[in-house]
């Protein structure tokens, strides 16, 4: 597991030279190889709940405002 950090540079450096060479899906298939590289390890263990929490948070933010629930009674509406 200690190359694993070298194999996420290199799938770094690959999308950067795919993207400065304007090879779109290229760029993309590297970035995704580095983070699935990044999730096997154990400090990007934690990036799904992360992000699963960052959802949750702004769906729980941004639900009353799209019902209509926030809006004030002065406002014209």
């Amino acid at each position: 597991m200690g190359s694993v950090g070298v194999l996420i540079l290199f799938m770094v450096l690959g999308a950067v030279i795919c993207a400065k060479a304007r090879v779109a899906m290229g760029a993309v298939v590297f970035s995704l190889i580095a983070l699935v590289l990044f999730i096997a390890t154990p400090i990007g263990a934690g990036l799904p709940d992360a992000i699963s929490t960052f959802v949750s948070a702004f769906d729980q933010a941004a639900t009353p405002a799209l019902n209509g629930a926030g809006a004030s009674s002065g406002s014209g509406q």
